[in-house]
C-alpha cells in the first residue's frame, strides 16, 4: 500500500524521504522518470512510496508542488527567510532586493528579512532596514555570536517549512547551529580578499526543526533572475501596488511620463534606493532578453 513521504534531500540518486516511521530511501520507478517533466525531484517534494523492505522503498507518484524556489531548488515552502548580514559582508540594496525578489517569485506567501551580524554592524542601519519594513517585510534584527533576537526567529520558525536563503557569509548555517547545536552545521570564514564567505553548504536538505523543517542551502553571489519578464518585475515590489495612479498601463515605472511610482520617489514616499535597485534588475533582465 502506497504512503506519503516528504523528500529530505537528495545524494547520489538516492532520495532520504521522511515518512511516519522514520526516513526511507527511495529510489524512483521507472515509469516516474519516464514521465517526468520537470527536471527532477527536490527536497520539499511531496511523493507516494511502496516499502520493499523497512528502510526502503520506491516512489510511484509525484504529488502536484504548491509552490517552487529556483535557485536553491526547493519545493513546498510555507516561508522564506532572506538572511544578509549586517556587516562582514556589508549589505548591499541590490543583492537585497534580489533575493527578494527570487523569494517574491517562488509563490511563496510568508518573505521575511532576517539581517544576521548585528553586533558586528558600525553605524545604525535603521534607515536602511526601514525601507524594508515600509515595503511590508517583517525585518529581525539578530546575532548568531551573541544571541541576540533568536527567540523570535525561533517563533518563526515554528511549524513552518523555511528555507534560510542569502548570500554566502551571512551567517545562515551558523543561525541554524544557533538555534539547535545539534544540527552541527558547518560554518565558514569571510574571506579578507574577496570580502565574501565561502560556501560551506553543498546541497540543499530539510532539517527537522520543531513541528516543521528548516532547509540549509548553498549560499550564492549571483543570483541570475531568467525566468522573470521585464512587465512583471513590478510586481516583485509589494510597495509599488500603492502607487496605480500611472498615465500609462502598462508602466514600466522607468521612463513613462506621469508614473505615479516614479512620483513617490521624488516625494520620498517610497524609498530611493530600493527604486533603485528595481531600475538596475529591470535593466539586467532587459538585457539578458535583447
Amino acid at each position: 500500500m502506497a504512503e506519503r513521504g516528504r523528500i529530505l534531500k537528495v545524494y547520489n540518486n538516492v532520495l532520504h524521504v521522511a515518512a511516519e516511521d522514520g526516513v526511507i530511501l527511495c529510489k524512483l520507478r521507472g515509469r516516474v522518470k519516464k514521465g517526468r517533466s520537470d527536471t527532477g525531484l527536490v527536497p520539499g517534494d511531496i511523493v507516494a512510496l511502496e516499502r520493499i523492505s523497512p528502510e526502503e522503498g520506491i516512489i510511484e507518484r509525484i504529488e502536484e508542488r504548491s509552490n517552487l524556489l529556483q535557485r536553491p531548488r526547493v519545493a513546498n515552502l510555507t516561508q522564506i527567510v532572506v538572511t544578509v548580514a549586517a556587516a562582514s559582508p556589508d549589505p548591499h540594496p541590490l543583492v537585497v532586493s534580489r533575493f527578494l525578489v527570487l523569494a517574491e517569485r517562488s509563490g511563496v506567501k510568508k518573505i521575511i528579512l532576517c539581517v544576521n551580524k548585528m553586533d558586528l554592524c558600525p553605524g545604525n542601519p535603521e534607515d536602511f532596514l526601514a525601507e524594508y519594513e515600509a515595503a511590508g517585510y517583517p525585518v529581525l534584527r539578530v546575532s548568531a555570536e551573541q544571541g541576540a533576537g533568536l527567540t523570535e526567529l525561533r517563533e518563526r520558525l515554528a511549524g513552518e517549512i523555511t528555507v534560510l536563503a542569502g548570500p554566502s557569509g551571512a551567517g545562515k548555517s551558523s543561525l541554524l547551529n544557533a538555534l539547535d547545536p545539534s544540527l552541527a552545521l558547518v560554518t565558514g570564514v569571510i574571506s579578507e580578499k574577496i570580502g565574501r564567505g565561502r560556501h560551506t553548504t553543498r546541497r540543499a536538505e530539510l532539517l527537522p526543526f520543531g513541528d516543521g523543517y528548516v532547509v540549509d542551502t548553498p549560499g550564492f553571489t549571483q543570483q541570475e533572475l531568467t525566468e522573470i519578464m521585464p512587465e512583471e518585475l513590478s510586481d516583485c515590489f509589494p510597495e509599488f501596488s500603492k502607487y496605480m495612479g500611472c498615465r500609462f498601463m502598462p508602466c514600466s515605472h522607468s521612463h513613462e511620463p506621469d508614473c505615479a511610482v516614479k512620483a513617490a520617489v521624488a516625494e520620498e514616499t517610497l524609498a530611493r534606493e530600493r527604486y533603485d535597485a528595481y531600475l538596475a534588475l529591470l535593466s539586467e533582465i532587459r538585457s539578458k532578453r535583447k
